[in-house]
């Protein structure tokens, strides 16, 4: 089954926000050669679409600004995401990302979570923190209060200028 990859306009049938060739570009551009080392590009829609259902599960809420359209199947295209680094334009209004596009930046950290799927589960089940483990001579004893849930900082640092910032918070801006 081929793979719907977003095209910026909502589609309600996409599945990825990356297509392969687009990730194989992002992996050869980096070094990544596991990337190509891959089954077939089979396995890679696969994985892109993993990586695709992983972004909606832990993202969603904290994207910024709101879809593109009620019907679309992804989170984006989005409208009213500021660029926050970017020069606050005449008049006090922020620039905002095309509302017509995947940010490159969210399409990469979908081709690194897809290879990152290759060899694990994105979103494992959980369970009970190990306080104390002793093997033979070899003793392993873990943070009680350590979170259990494996978190991508790479992705996470990758993705964080889309995301909502707390209400609290306001830019300052030297006039």
């Amino acid at each position: 089954m081929a793979l719907t990859v977003e095209d910026g306009t909502g589609l309600a049938n996409a599945e990825a926000y990356c297509s392969v060739a687009e990730a194989s570009a992002y992996h050869t551009s980096i070094g990544n050669s596991a990337w190509a080392a891959l089954a077939s590009d089979t396995v890679r829609e696969q994985l892109l679409r993993k990586a695709t259902a992983y972004m909606l599960q832990r993202y969603r809420p904290r994207w910024a600004g709101w879809r593109k359209t009620s019907t679309q199947a992804l989170d984006w295209p989005r409208y009213d995401v500021p660029i926050k680094d970017a020069p606050i334009l005449y008049g006090g209004s922020p620039s905002y990302y095309d509302d017509a596009s995947v940010p490159q930046t969210v399409k990469n950290a979908c081709a690194s979570l897809a290879l990152r799927a290759a060899t694990a589960t994105l979103l494992a089940d959980e369970s009970r923190t190990v306080s104390s483990e002793t093997v033979g001579p070899i003793s392993v004893t873990y943070d009680a209060y350590s979170g259990q849930a494996v978190r991508y900082k790479e992705i996470d640092t990758m993705l964080a200028p889309y995301f909502k910032t707390s209400g609290g918070q306001v830019p300052m801006v030297r006039a």
